[in-house]
């Protein structure tokens, strides 16, 4: 038989869901019970669909719930419910919207009665019906209105410190909703509050308003800190956590990682150094037209035809236009795509944030066992990020997360300028991976021929020669090395061999590599 402090301590311990379970694992399994929390945000920011939400998940478990909204009506609210889906019909309601009305009258300028110290009228029914239902959770939104009535600072205070006190003998956990709207918010809420999250809204220049949301205080074990996207569609709040690479499970990493995955193009496999390894971040990175997204195809084909599910998720493009600029090159996508090993996902960054992003590509990978992901490309993904110091941190979590499950990243990026690779790109991503692969233009014999290198692979010994390669309709055909030229890489070679052997016409189907030596 338990003792009476193992029964207050799991008293104590004892969560409540949510009904959001993103938002149940960032506050550590849930909002603690029998406490009061504050729910802060602008106008909008959707307080009140996730008080609705909490009721609602009490609802389901037979608790008693209460509303009490000081400024919507029963029916506004029933809307609200309405259009997601929701029925509010086990939520006991209690509207105060008529309260401004007694703004009027000079009695009620004070929420506590001049010299005696009691609760409002207003105040005192909120209690009296609480008490009377003994629900397990209440919702009072918003106290802006309650401001009003106190009309001065030190009332309002007293009034929430009595109410707090009040409402924690009744035994319930209690969400106090706060329009954050003004200058120098009261911190009052902020001490008296067990728990604290704050819900803000931006909107951008261009695409939808991006929404993100953070436990500021938690009293009762860590949180998972930091800010946290979610959405509010049909269904209430989606919330996506951030990416904490280093909470990733050891052991998941499937036991065939550990080797290479082949692209079924040997002269690609001879120069990155035997194939792709699992487990790695590869970036393709060039001038836009260089090839980076058909060199990305060839290892998603190899990948499909050696039975490993892939996942890309395209930013510039759409899918269509994708499967066929596939086919230009004799890799059948589409081929692979009824029996589930490859999926492509058209991705609009003013309309999905980061976070979103991250946590769909996790699903895939923990839900669905998708081996490889594909990114094309970086530059679109940096559309839905508010910096490029956000990126490259998100980035960073994402790659670790995916090497901790064995998963390769496959990244295109353009650099700016179509010939100059003088000009780094926008931001500095190669660090972070573990194989670069770098295309280039350059000019040759009255001609724009392409060229493809690997200036960086951690892992394992590769090429360090550049090698001319076209793409045909026969897919990617790579030359031997070009040792007669130099400058290649700046987009304007000069070529060191005999003059007989000048770049004088396009390589043809085949080709073993021009002006070889």
């Amino acid at each position: 038989m338990p003792s009476s402090k193992d029964a207050k301590k799991s008293r104590i311990t004892n969560r409540l869901s949510n009904g959001i379970e993103e938002l149940d694992h960032i506050l550590g399994g849930g909002f603690p019970a029998r406490r009061l929390f504050l729910l802060e945000g602008a106008p909008g920011s959707g307080k009140t669909t996730l008080a609705l939400q909490f009721l609602l998940a009490g609802s389901k478990n037979s608790e008693k719930a209460v509303h009490v909204t000081f400024a919507e009506s029963e029916d506004e609210l029933r809307a609200v419910a309405e259009s997601h889906g929701w029925t509010l019909d086990g939520i006991n309601l209690l509207e105060l919207s008529t309260l401004g009305d007694r703004l009027k009258n000079e009695e009620q300028y004070a929420v506590f009665q001049p010299g005696d110290v009691q609760l409002s009228e207003t105040v005192q029914r909120v209690i009296d019906d609480v008490r009377c239902l003994k629900p397990q959770r209440v919702v009072i939104d918003p106290l802006s209105e309650i401001r009003l009535v106190a009309r001065d600072p030190p009332r309002y205070r007293r009034q929430i410190l009595l109410l707090k006190e009040i409402l924690s003998e009744c035994n319930c956990s209690v969400f106090f909703l706060e329009d954050y709207t003004v200058e120098n918010p009261d911190l009052l809420l902020q001490s008296i509050a067990h728990g604290v999250v704050l819900l803000e809204k931006t909107q951008s220049e261009y695409g939808s308003v991006k929404r993100t949301l953070q436990v500021t205080k938690l009293r009762a074990g860590p949180s998972l800190e930091g800010s946290h996207d979610f959405v509010i569609r049909r269904g209430g709040l989606h919330v996506f956590r951030r990416l904490i690479a280093s909470a990733s499970l050891d052991g998941v990493r499937p036991k065939d990682a550990s080797g290479l995955l082949k692209t079924n193009n040997e002269e690609l496999d001879r120069l990155i150094g035997g194939g792709v390894r699992w487990w790695t971040g590869l970036v393709l990175v060039g001038p836009a037209g260089t090839g980076k997204s058909t060199v990305g195809m060839q290892i998603v084909s190899a990948a499909a035809q050696q039975g490993y599910k892939t996942c890309v998720f395209l930013f510039d493009e759409v899918k269509a236009t994708y499967v066929k600029r596939g086919q230009n090159v004799d890799l059948d996508l589409a081929g692979h795509m009824p029996e589930g090993l490859i999926e492509i996902h058209h991705i609009d960054p003013n309309e999905q944030s980061p976070g979103e992003f991250a946590y769909r590509l996790r699903r895939k990978v923990e839900d669905e066992g998708v081996r490889i992901v594909v990114i094309d490309s970086l530059n679109g993904y940096l559309t839905a990020m508010t910096s490029e110091r956000f990126l490259l941190a998100q980035l960073h979590e994402l790659l670790a997360y995916l090497n901790a499950y064995g998963v390769p990243t496959i990244i295109t990026t353009a650099q700016h300028g179509m010939l100059n690779t003088t000009d780094a790109t926008s931001f500095e991503l190669t660090y972070l991976a573990d194989l670069v692969i770098c295309l280039r233009y350059f000019e040759a014999g009255g001609s724009v021929r392409k060229a493809i290198s690997v200036i960086k692979n951690r892992l394992s010994a590769h090429e360090t020669s550049i090698r001319e390669f076209e793409i045909t309709d026969k897919g990617l055909e790579i030359g031997t090395p070009l040792r007669q030229f130099e400058g290649i890489l700046s987009g304007i070679p000069k070529f060191l061999g005999e003059t007989e052997d000048r770049l004088n016409s396009k390589p043809k189907s085949g080709f073993k590599g021009a002006a070889a030596g």
